[in-house]
């Protein structure tokens, strides 16, 4: 007899600064891997499967991360596993909350809109403690310009120019709800520089470094290799100036996830 499957929501947050990215891979350090460890760890007597929202790359941060968890018996006390799971799992992984959820949600397809922010600074070396958390451009930046060149993003585009999967069946006509640059507000420290920026954009969903290639494109344009012309141009399918430079991983964090109600 089949035993009845348990479905729990769980949100986290973590540093991604010395992971290989969510996904386990073998012989790489990764946050799904680490996770699925502690949960063998925590609940020993329970056959557990971990699904992700989704997949963040090497060295990528999240203030909310969320995985669905999958096993074959209730959790006795959401709390306590809660506190336990915590206590166990390595300094840069913390679990925020848990909900029980119907065997009807889908993590992925209940998936109604992710923000992703980068941040940035420009112009000076940073404090080596700036690492993990913000991308360093020596070079100067037209910030206005790159500013101006966020807006353009907005909407829905032919994004082709922006994924590294060109798989035959890709949807690459995707709409982004918001792009804009602005001011750091969002992580600070004494060892931040002074100014430091952050591009927030938000949609539904995102292709495989869809967000590092439109940073990237962002930094060519403040560097005045790239135009606004040559970036609205590359959102209609016709990119003749290709888009390669995909920005540092280490200044991406997911910052919040919703869901639709199951």
């Amino acid at each position: 007899m089949q035993k009845e499957r348990f479905c729990y929501l769980i949100r986290v947050q973590y540093l991604g600064f010395r992971y290989s990215g969510w996904q386990k891979q073998p012989n790489q350090k990764t946050i799904e891997q680490m996770i699925l460890k502690t949960l063998r760890f925590v609940l020993p007597d329970n056959k557990t499967k971990v699904l992700a929202a989704g997949r963040t790359d090497a060295k990528v941060s999240a203030l909310e991360a969320a995985f669905e968890l999958f096993i074959d018996g209730p959790l006795a006390d959401n709390r306590l596993f809660l506190e336990e799971f915590n206590k166990n799992l390595p300094p840069d992984i913390r679990a925020l909350h848990i909900n029980e959820v119907s065997q009807e949600f889908n993590i992925i397809q209940h998936s109604k809109r992710k923000e992703y922010v980068y941040l940035f600074s420009f112009g000076i070396k940073n404090h080596p403690f700036c690492a993990p958390f913000l991308a360093n451009i020596i070079e100067s930046l037209d910030i206005q310009i790159m500013k101006e060149g966020a807006r353009v993003f907005e909407g829905e585009h032919d994004f082709s120019a922006y994924t590294s999967r060109m798989q035959e069946n890709s949807k690459f006509l995707r709409k982004i709800e918001r792009c804009v640059i602005q001011n750091n507000t969002l992580l600070s420290a004494n060892f931040f520089p002074e100014t430091s920026y952050a591009l927030h954009i938000t949609a539904t969903g995102f292709m495989r470094y869809q967000v590092r290639m439109i940073m990237g494109a962002l930094i060519e344009l403040g560097k005045g290799k790239l135009t606004v012309q040559e970036i609205e141009a590359s959102l209609k399918g016709s990119h003749v100036t290709p888009m390669t430079y995909v920005a540092p991983g280490s200044g991406l964090l997911l910052n919040k996830l919703e869901f639709k109600e199951n």
